[in-house]
């Protein structure tokens, strides 16, 4: 029996979901708060990330883009084995780490 074992170094990239591309799939890592910044520890949760907690997407969360709508529409994801779309706005607002 023979086995081949690639050794190819492989890049961490931080991105936000919506650059993720149709197939991609990564590691969520936090969200950003409507102003911008990343929540800091104790801090108060914003009402978009405890709808995404919700519905399964939070830190530590391995996730897959299915499909990105075309002409800035939703994007459709894969989390804990299910799917569901989130639009872009939101999207935008998760941070993503990827292996390039």
């Amino acid at each position: 029996m023979h086995l081949t074992v690639r050794s190819q170094k492989m890049d961490l990239v931080d991105l936000h979901l919506t650059q993720l591309r149709d197939g991609e799939s990564g590691v969520i890592l936090s969200f950003i708060s409507p102003q911008g910044n990343p929540p800091r520890s104790g801090q108060r949760k914003w009402s978009f990330q405890r709808r995404l907690e919700d519905m399964g997407i939070t830190p530590g969360t391995r996730v897959r883009v299915v499909k990105s709508a075309p002409f800035r529409g939703p994007i459709e994801l894969q989390v804990r084995g299910s799917r569901l779309a989130i639009g872009r706005g939101m999207a935008r607002k998760i941070l993503v780490r990827v292996e390039r």
